[in-house]
């Protein structure tokens, strides 16, 4: 009920601040000033500023963001642990199999082993060679 009270009186106060521009021949700024006046007055008719003022003075709402920092804590910590691991060299399992072959569409034969063939070797530019050749550069 506070809360509504606060934002129609600053409601009425911006449109008292929007009527003297206007009177004084500042129309764009006046609208401009109307227009800023009458958010807090929308949010009281749409009741979103009971729904803040319920939320901030709850108990409940504020047990519930405590446990979302926790479970928010929680994830970093087994991120540092998982960096802490990787970065010792520690036991952990692999992503791929070690016999694992390549999928389908990849140019490399098993995982880590470039595969001989065209794309092997000097032949990576070739086509920005051929490119650059026909616009003479």
């Amino acid at each position: 009920m506070l809360a509504e009270t606060i934002c129609s009186a600053v409601a009425a106060a911006g449109l008292g601040i929007a009527a003297i521009s206007a009177y004084r021949r500042r129309f764009l700024t006046a609208t401009r000033i109307a227009a800023y006046a009458l958010v807090p007055l929308g949010l009281v008719m749409t009741g979103a500023v009971e729904w803040i003022a319920g939320t901030a003075f709850s108990p409940v709402a504020w047990a519930g963001f405590g446990v979302l920092g926790v479970a928010w804590l929680l994830f970093l910590s087994t991120r540092a642990v998982e960096r802490r691991r990787a970065a010792r060299g520690g036991v952990g399992v692999p992503a791929v199999a070690p016999g694992a072959s390549a999928p389908s569409g990849s140019p490399r034969g098993a995982i880590g082993k470039p595969q001989a063939g065209p794309a092997a070797g000097g032949d990576d530019f070739s086509d920005i060679e051929a490119i650059l050749k026909k616009h003479g550069i």
